[in-house]
């Protein structure tokens, strides 16, 4: 659990320290930019890789290293060289944090196994909490560690985070089986399958992050790439991910579509509106982010109620309706709009945010192979990171140079369109159904 706090600390304590550090290096924000995208983007293409050696070599192994990782990294960060060397830095981090959530799902699947228990939801409902939590006080706590010690903090935090996570690991997480025969050896690693993987990956996600026509051989060279990745992949022994039993396994592939979908508008959602909160409705940036709270507040409340193994379909189709509705309420939020409606507003978009990491998270739990855990758990969250992506790219093409109430309109028809598909591939799922009904014969 304190592994998997790590990329939601870094993902927002960032947010506070783009215009001191642009400002240590006389950077723009075209530069500093690049500090938020290189966490996403080794995140998005390192967890289903990390996943993979959870699989292998076990969860315990991989969170001793990843979090040795975040403490050099968070070492690193503390020594001013450049704003690029901080890039590098955050992408560093990014590599290590994946070993959080693929490792603690893994050793979550394997404890309650070993227990003969089902899905432990009140455990997957804390691990969403836990992250939730950490995205209400991340921006605050940076900027209390700013003000005190100034930028470099936020990168030293790091230490004392990876260190007790370490020390956790170490006393609390059962040592990993040995390699004794052949029986037992890990399975050798698809390294042609991961490079192509996360090269696919990584140029589709610099295509979405700045599309046009004069990139569009970016967007030509991530599908033959990823033509070859799969190439790869249905021909190798060993694949990195087996994709014949992964199309096979349907209700994961619509797991991962519904948690990329939700995703794309809350992170539109916290990105998106407090931008326009702030240029549009001219409030300070104290205030948009008190404005933004209700959100969280709303998020962490309903995951904190949500840690039940029934009822999961019923909640996700409550993350598509609030999803909807809040996309359509967008669509008549002006410079007039009380300051009630801007609460309430956001609060309808929390209850998703809350509701749909822990239903997703569950359906992940419940459908997965338990020696597949941590690559599937990885793939999970790059679904989430492609939605935040997108949301970015989303953004930028609907408010252009300034974020205006027309361009806040625009950006509400796109997220209507997004949340009545996530509606659409919801209530259709009829698999989600079925596990309803096995659910519910199991507990009787």
């Amino acid at each position: 659990m304190a592994s998997a706090v790590l990329n939601p600390v870094n993902s927002t304590l960032i947010a506070v320290a783009l215009v001191p550090i642009g400002q240590s290096f006389g950077a723009g924000p075209g530069k500093t930019a690049w500090l938020i995208s290189a966490l996403y983007l080794a995140t998005a293409v390192g967890q289903p890789v990390v996943g993979l050696l959870v699989d292998r070599y076990g969860a315990r192994r991989v969170l001793l290293g990843g979090a040795s990782v975040v403490i050099v990294a968070g070492i690193a960060g503390m020594i001013p060289i450049s704003v690029e060397w901080l890039t590098g830095v955050r992408a560093v981090l990014g590599i290590g944090t994946c070993a959080g959530f693929p490792a603690a799902m893994a050793v979550l699947r394997k404890r309650a196994d070993a227990l003969g228990q089902g899905v432990p939801a009140r455990v997957l409902s804390l691990l969403s909490l836990s992250s939730q939590t950490i995205m209400v006080i991340g921006p605050t706590l940076g900027g209390v560690l700013i003000t005190l010690f100034g930028w470099p903090a936020i990168f030293a935090v790091n230490i004392p985070l990876a260190g007790a996570s370490l020390l956790l690991a170490i006393f609390w997480v059962p040592k990993d089986t040995p390699v004794r025969d052949e029986a037992t050896k890990p399975k050798p690693i698809d390294v042609l399958g991961i490079a192509l993987f996360s090269l696919s990956l990584l140029v589709l996600l610099c295509y979405l992050m700045a599309p046009g026509i004069g990139d569009l051989w970016l967007l030509a060279a991530a599908v033959a790439v990823g033509a070859a990745f799969v190439w790869v992949e249905l021909h190798t022994r060993v694949p990195f991910i087996d994709l014949r039993m992964l199309v096979a396994n349907t209700p994961i592939l619509r797991t991962y579509l519904r948690q990329a979908l939700s995703f794309m508008v809350i992170y539109a959602i916290m990105f998106g509106y407090v931008q326009w909160l702030e240029e549009g409705r001219g409030f300070s940036d104290a205030i948009a982010g008190a404005l933004l709270l209700p959100m969280s507040v709303v998020a962490v409340c309903a995951a904190a109620f949500s840690g039940r193994t029934t009822g999961i379909r019923a909640r996700l189709v409550v993350v598509a309706v609030a999803l909807l509705i809040g996309s359509v309420a967008l669509l008549f939020v002006g410079d007039t709009t009380w300051l009630v409606g801007l609460l309430a507003l956001v609060a309808v978009f929390g209850l998703a945010q809350g509701l749909t990491s822990v239903a997703n998270q569950t359906t992940l739990y419940r459908e997965s192979p338990a020696e597949t855990m941590g690559t599937a758990s990885g793939l999970f969250r790059t679904a989430q990171y492609l939605g935040a992506i997108v949301a970015s790219t989303v953004i930028a093409q609907c408010y252009g140079v300034h974020a205006d109430s027309a361009g806040l309109h625009h950006l509400g028809t796109v997220l209507v369109v997004i949340s009545a598909l996530l509606l659409v591939v919801t209530g259709a799922d009829r698999g989600l159904k079925l596990a309803e009904r096995r659910e519910r014969a199991r507990q009787a």
